[in-house]
């Protein structure tokens, strides 16, 4: 099992690697990387986020609202926690702390999904579909909270903002719905749900397009690391430690409080326990924000869930 995890690891931290050596050899800018993020949050991600979600039947959707459950509640948990653990106790900027937050409830469903989810379970349609159904989740149902965190303090800052934040939604919600890192894979469900097919040929057309995302994500990733020094402090070891131990435990309350058993359990359990995703820091860096503790998480919860990973997969062999 350590070697499946670790195989599924290599892709991420060479891409990453590939990211950072490119920006501190400054054959990439790394103090200007807003072309290629336009790339990554504006096209590449959204069209594979689009591509997964409109190929995902509604029937299948539907069977799997247990999943759903269990990944929204332990996301959202998880979120709201350590937004005001870093806004409350560590007073961090609201922008820092929505960046550090996403990253640390947003899993790596999008690298690491698929390749451990089919060394437990076996590869074939139904693993397939728990892992659209996972990214679907967290781009639906997560990535908007960030937003229109990042979108108030934006309007903020220009001095837009004069009302409550609660006044301010309407606005909020739609300059964050307007992102097609939001509305691809929300038209993706949208259309599974009201039983429209794409044409094959626009399907592999944007499948090109689809394939890159993950990996440019992860080389602009190692791209903006470049740029920083890797900094510890107790907002990231408690952060790495809910990322890693808490939301799981989380995952897994919700399994037995539910009393779910089987690969439905197990899925919820283990797609929670993948390491960080990347998602908070490109986000972040698209609206000028910084987060050195969201950066260091992501670092530290990639290397460390090689330990985390087999715990889980332990547990939940009993479900």
């Amino acid at each position: 099992m350590t070697y499946v995890i670790v195989h599924a690891l290599a892709p991420i931290f060479v891409i990453m690697l590939l990211g950072f050596m490119a920006g501190k050899t400054k054959m990439v800018d790394n103090k200007n990387v807003s072309l290629l993020n336009i790339f990554v949050m504006d096209f590449a991600l959204p069209a594979a986020l689009f591509s997964a979600t409109v190929q995902t039947p509604w029937v299948g959707i539907v069977k799997q609202s247990p999943l759903i459950l269990i990944l929204v509640l332990a996301m959202w948990v998880t979120y709201a926690a350590i937004y005001f653990l870093a806004v409350g106790v560590f007073k961090k900027s609201p922008q820092d702390a929505a960046v550090l937050t996403l990253t640390v409830a947003l899993p790596n469903y999008a690298a690491l999904g698929l390749p451990i989810l089919g060394s437990v379970l076996g590869e074939g349609p139904s693993t397939s579909l728990s892992v659209a159904v996972s990214i679907a989740c967290g781009s639906v149902l997560l990535t908007p909270l960030c937003l229109l965190i990042l979108e108030r303090e934006k309007a903020r800052q220009s001095g837009e903002n004069t009302r409550s934040t609660m006044a301010m939604l309407p606005v909020l919600m739609w300059r964050s719905v307007k992102k097609p890192i939001v509305w691809g894979p929300l038209l993706g469900v949208i259309l599974s749900a009201i039983g429209i097919h794409m044409p094959e040929l626009l399907l592999s057309s944007i499948k090109p397009l689809g394939l890159s995302a993950t990996a440019a994500a992860l080389f602009l990733t190692g791209v903006i690391l470049s740029a920083r020094k890797l900094k510890i402090n107790s907002m990231v070891i408690i952060s790495s430690i809910t990322k890693l131990l808490i939301q799981p435990a989380i995952a897994f309350v919700i399994v037995l409080a539910l009393g779910l058993h089987g690969e439905v359990a197990i899925t919820g359990v283990l797609m929670i326990a993948l390491s960080a995703g990347f998602f908070g820091v490109v986000f972040g860096n698209r609206f000028g924000v910084q987060s050195p503790d969201a950066e260091a998480v992501l670092l530290i919860s990639s290397v460390l869930c090689i330990l985390s990973l087999p715990l889980f997969i332990s547990l939940t062999s009993g479900l």
